[in-house]
């Protein structure tokens, strides 16, 4: 059973990115909100500035009017303290020069700046000991991004908890759908997926308690069903001086229809109901197809070894109703060829009738459809069903495909060993 894949992220990663999208937003519309109406740490920023512009001396002052002013703002203080012009030219020093930047200042090491007060005339005061609250804008932001940062960490495992129960519950309905009416999944927890999970035990009970009546009703009619079958064969052997020989030939034919039709319903509700325990075992294709085709005085076999692993009984069952299929609606003689195709073995089976219309490729496989007008109209119309339903129990499929003179010709792929 394939898997649907529409080529869309993972369902715990679109549930994780959509929370990280959250928290960007969040943090932008926080960052919005802060820069314009300003927070307490903005405005004392901005006050600080003020203030040290007023203790200071003008940007126009002698450097030793500068130099002054600097030294009383750190009088008392055991601090380094640098003030820089506009353009990072030095004003004032008081200590160990603070670099300003140093990729302007290669040559000057000192301590690094704990304060940056920016100045309303533009001046630039750098202090080795914090003055009031530092750069509240780079503060909110590093916050905001170490609890986005929190949050997502924090939210992966919970996302992938969740999503993981999920990817368990479809890999049970897959597993149900290919068959094995055994899987249950686990309940974990008391939320919806857990009572979704919960619902999905009942109903596979509830189904594999219908799939098992309805393999005792089968087997059981047909149980039931060969019995009178038996009585009548008997009874026309006891009569058969009394019988018209066509009249008896016509009763024996349709019991051995019977037949067949019991073993092809049989056979055909095995391979739909459940997948059974059949151990498959190494064979050649070619062989197998090499017996069947000795049946017939007409079939034609042409081909290469194809070793796979697989059931020789369903495997037979498959060639032996292409060829009745062939020897039935065909002109003979039936021809069988075997090729190998990447990793796959290629089955071709064809006749030298007209074949089928392109339009019924896909109704010749439907169980009893029986196409009209052929040159003889026994059977149940499960043969080719049968075909169908073998090639995908082996992991292949059967089709109906168009040759190049126009005919058509029943292919079936099988995976190689």
């Amino acid at each position: 059973m394939k898997r649907l894949n529409l080529g869309l992220p993972r369902l715990y990663f679109r549930f994780y990115v959509a929370i990280l999208v959250i928290l960007l937003l969040f943090s932008l519309a926080v960052r919005q909100v802060w820069s314009r109406s300003g927070g307490p740490l903005e405005r004392s920023n901005v006050t600080l500035s003020h203030v040290m512009q007023n203790v200071l001396a003008p940007p126009d002052a002698p450097r030793e009017q500068q130099q002054a002013a600097l030294e009383n703002v750190a009088k008392g203080l055991n601090a380094h303290m640098t003030l820089y012009t506009r353009d990072w030219k030095t004003l004032a020093v008081v200590g160990d020069q603070i670099p300003a930047r140093h990729w302007r200042q290669r040559g000057i090491t000192g301590p690094p700046p704990e304060s940056f007060v920016r100045l309303p005339d533009g001046r630039k005061l750098l202090s080795s000991e914090p003055l009031g609250f530092t750069r509240p804008k780079a503060m909110l932001n590093n916050a905001l991004l170490l609890l986005a940062v929190g949050i997502g960490i924090a939210a992966f495992p919970l996302v992938r908890g969740l999503t993981r129960r999920i990817e368990r519950l479809q890999h049970g309905v897959e597993s149900l759908g290919a068959g094995d009416l055994k899987t249950r999944v686990q309940v974990e927890g008391n939320d919806e997926v857990a009572r979704l999970a919960l619902s999905f035990n009942r109903a596979a009970d509830q189904i594999e308690e219908l799939v098992g009546a309805h393999k005792t009703l089968l087997a059981n009619a047909s149980h039931e069903l060969r019995t009178p079958l038996a009585r009548i064969r008997l009874a026309l052997e006891l009569i058969k001086d009394g019988v018209d020989p066509k009249r008896r030939a016509g009763l024996e034919q349709d019991i051995a229809e019977l037949n067949e039709l019991l073993d092809e319903i049989l056979l055909a509700s095995r391979l739909g109901a459940v997948v059974d325990d059949t151990e498959f075992e190494e064979l050649d294709l070619l062989a197998l197809a090499a017996e069947e085709c000795a049946r017939y005085d007409d079939a034609v076999l042409d081909g290469e070894s194809a070793v796979m692993q697989g059931d020789p009984r369903l495997l037979r069952r498959l060639l032996r109703n292409l060829l009745e299929n062939a020897h039935r609606h065909g002109r003979p003689p039936a021809n069988v060829r075997i090729a190998g195709a990447e990793r796959m073995a290629v089955v071709t089976v064809w006749d030298n009738g007209p074949g089928i219309p392109e339009t019924e490729f896909e109704r010749v496989f439907e169980p009893f459809y029986r196409r009209r007008n052929t040159r003889d109209n026994s059977g149940a119309g499960l043969g080719l069903a049968l075909v169908r339903q073998i090639a995908r129990r082996h992991g292949g499929e059967a089709r109906c495909v168009l040759m190049t003179d126009g005919r058509s010709s029943f292919e079936i792929t099988l995976p190689l060993a």
